[in-house]
C-alpha cells in the first residue's frame, strides 16, 4: 500500500525516479521536504495555539461576579476561537495532503509555500478583532480574505507541481490521468475559498450567516461524504467509472494521514501551550521594582511571598498539560498507521489543549478569593475532560480497525491494552469528579480541585501497579467461578451419557 511508506523511503524512490530520467537539471533542483515540512508544521501549531490569548487575557477582576454578561463575552469568545482552530487545522490538513501528492521541492515551491505560511501568520491578528469585536464585520472579513489568499496560495503549489510531473509522489507520476488527478484536488482545495468568499460577503449584510458558512468549510467534506453514502444506500446507484482513485482528498474517514506530521503539530501545540504559562508567569509575576522598596522594605523574597498560589497554579496547569502530552505520546506510540477521523479527533482534543492557558488564568483568580471560584473550577474541568475524552475517542476509532491502526500487544486482549484504557481514561474520569463537586460538594470543590492536580501525577506513576492488581483479582474471581461451571457441565455430560446407554 503506497500510503505505508514513511516520508524518507517515498524521497529515495523519488530521486532515483528522477536520475533514471536522465535529466540532470532536475535531480540538481529538486530536493527533499522534510525540513520545510516540520518547519510549516510548527509555525502552524505556534498560530492555532496562540489564538486562546485574547480569550485567556479576557480579565475578571476579583469582586466582579460571573454574571451572564461576562459568560455571553467569555462563550462567545470561545465559540469563535474553537472555530477560528479548526480552520487553520483544515489549512494544516490540506497542507499534509497537498505534500502527500507532492513528493519532492524545488526553490520555487518552497517560496510558495513561504507565501502561504506568511498569509496564515496574519490570522491570529484578525482572530484578535473578531474575538474583541464579533458584532463589527472587518474582523471576519479580513479573516476570509486571509482563508481565501491561503487557498488560492496551495491551489499555486498543487498547479506548479502538475506542470513539473517529476514533483510528484509516484502513483500520480506514474498514471495517465494527471489531469483528472489536478481537476479533482483543485476543486477540493478551493471549496473552502469559495465559502469565505460569499462569507466575506455576508459579513457587511448579515454577519451571522457568514459565521455559519465558516463553520462549513470545516464540516463541508464530511457532510457531502455522509449525503453521498446516504444516498447510495437509499437510492443504490452506482458511481460512475473513474481513473483509479488517489488514497489523498478523498475525505474518507480510512484515508491515510501522515503520522509524523500529525505528531510534529501536535508536539508542537503542547509545546507552545506549556510555553505560554511561563510567559504569564513572567508578565504578571514579577514585582515592582518600586513597590518592594517602599511596601516590602527592599525584601524581594517577601514581595514574591504573595506570588506564591500563582506558581503553584502555574506548575498545576503544566503537570497537567505534560501528563496530557504524555498520555497523548503513549497513544500515537501504539498506533501504526492514523486515518483521516483519527486526526480529526486528535484536531479537536487539541483545540481543548489550546485552552488550558485560560484555565490556567481561571485558577491564578483563587489566590484574591474571586466570587468566582466554582465557576473558574467547572471551566478548568470542562476544558481538561473534553481534552481527554477525545484521545479516548481517538483510541476507540483505532480499535474499531485495530488490525490496520494498532501494534498486536495494543490491540483487545494484548498485554499494554487494559493499561492504556486506564491511561486515557484517568483524567475524563478524575475531571468529571471535580466538576461533580462543584454541584454537591461546593464547599470542598476547591480544595477537590487542588488535590486532583497533586494526586493525578502519582496515580500515573502507580497506574500500571494498579491495573496490574485489578487484573490479578479479576482472574482470581473468574477462576474461582470456573470450577462450579465445570462441575456442571461435567454433570450434563454424565446424564446425556446416562440417557444415551438407557
Amino acid at each position: 500500500m503506497a500510503g505505508a511508506e514513511t516520508p524518507e523511503e517515498d524521497t529515495d524512490v523519488q530521486m532515483e525516479l528522477s536520475a533514471d530520467t536522465g535529466d540532470e537539471n532536475t535531480c540538481e533542483n529538486t530536493q527533499s521536504s522534510h525540513r520545510m515540512l516540520s518547519f510549516s508544521d510548527a509555525l502552524l501549531s505556534i498560530i492555532a495555539t496562540v489564538m486562546i490569548l485574547p480569550v485567556a487575557h479576557t480579565k475578571i477582576y476579583p469582586d466582579q461576579r460571573f454574571d451572564k454578561s461576562i459568560q455571553k463575552l467569555l462563550a462567545t469568545k470561545i465559540a469563535v476561537y474553537l472555530m477560528t482552530f479548526l480552520i487553520v487545522t483544515v489549512a494544516w490538513a490540506a497542507h499534509i495532503r497537498l505534500f502527500q501528492v507532492i513528493g519532492m521541492i524545488d526553490d520555487t515551491l518552497a517560496l510558495l509555500n513561504l507565501a502561504c505560511m506568511m498569509i496564515i501568520t496574519f490570522l491570529p491578528y484578525t482572530f484578535s478583532l473578531m474575538a474583541s469585536f464579533p458584532d463589527v464585520p472587518l474582523g471576519i472579513f479580513l479573516f476570509c480574505i486571509c482563508v481565501i489568499a491561503i487557498g488560492l496560495s496551495q491551489a499555486a503549489i498543487v498547479a506548479y507541481g502538475f506542470h513539473y510531473p517529476y514533483l510528484l509522489n509516484r502513483q500520480i507520476q506514474q498514471s495517465e490521468d494527471k489531469a483528472f488527478y489536478k481537476q479533482h484536488i483543485l476543486n477540493i482545495i478551493l471549496r473552502g475559498p469559495a465559502l469565505c468568499f460569499f462569507a466575506a460577503i455576508f459579513s457587511f449584510f448579515f454577519f451571522p450567516v457568514s459565521y455559519l458558512l465558516l463553520g462549513l468549510v470545516i464540516f463541508l467534506p464530511y457532510i457531502n461524504k455522509f449525503i453521498g453514502w446516504c444516498r447510495d444506500k437509499l437510492v443504490g446507484t452506482k458511481p460512475e467509472e473513474q481513473p483509479q482513485s488517489l488514497e489523498f482528498f478523498t475525505f474518507n474517514i480510512h484515508e491515510p494521514l501522515s503520522k509524523e506530521r500529525v505528531e510534529a503539530f501536535s508536539d508542537g501545540v503542547y509545546a507552545i501551550v506549556a510555553t505560554l504559562l511561563i510567559l504569564d508567569i513572567c508578565e504578571d509575576n514579577v514585582p515592582d521594582a518600586k513597590e518592594v522598596r517602599e511596601k516590602f522594605h527592599g525584601n524581594l523574597i517577601e514581595a514574591l511571598r504573595e506570588y506564591g498560589p500563582n506558581f503553584l497554579a502555574y506548575f498545576g496547569s503544566f503537570v497537567t498539560i505534560g501528563l496530557l502530552w504524555f498520555v497523548h505520546h503513549s497513544l500515537f506510540l501504539h498506533v501504526r498507521k492514523t486515518t483521516q477521523f483519527m486526526g480529526l479527533l486528535n484536531t479537536f482534543s487539541l483545540a481543548f489543549i489550546g485552552g488550558l492557558p485560560l484555565a490556567y488564568q481561571q485558577t491564578t483568580e483563587f489566590a484574591q478569593q474571586s466570587h468566582s471560584e466554582i465557576e473558574s473550577i467547572r471551566v478548568s474541568c470542562v476544558i481538561t475532560f473534553f481534552a481527554g475524552i477525545f484521545q479516548f475517542a481517538i483510541w476507540s476509532t483505532a480499535l474499531l480497525n485495530e488490525q490496520e491502526t494498532l501494534h498486536p500487544f495494543a490491540r483487545y486482549g494484548g498485554k499494554e491494552h487494559a493499561f492504556m484504557f486506564a491511561k486515557l481514561a484517568l483524567y475524563p474520569c478524575v475531571s468529571l469528579v471535580a466538576f461533580s463537586s462543584t454541584c454537591f460538594l461546593s464547599e470542598f470543590s476547591t480544595t477537590i480541585f487542588h488535590l486532583m492536580q497533586i494526586v493525578v501525577p502519582f496515580a500515573f506513576l502507580l497506574l500500571r501497579i494498579l491495573v496490574r492488581i485489578t487484573l490479578a483479582i479479576l482472574r482470581s474471581v473468574t477462576t474461582l467461578a470456573r470450577p462450579e461451571e465445570t462441575l456442571l457441565e461435567d454433570e450434563e455430560t454424565r446424564l446425556c451419557t446416562a440417557e444415551i446407554l438407557s
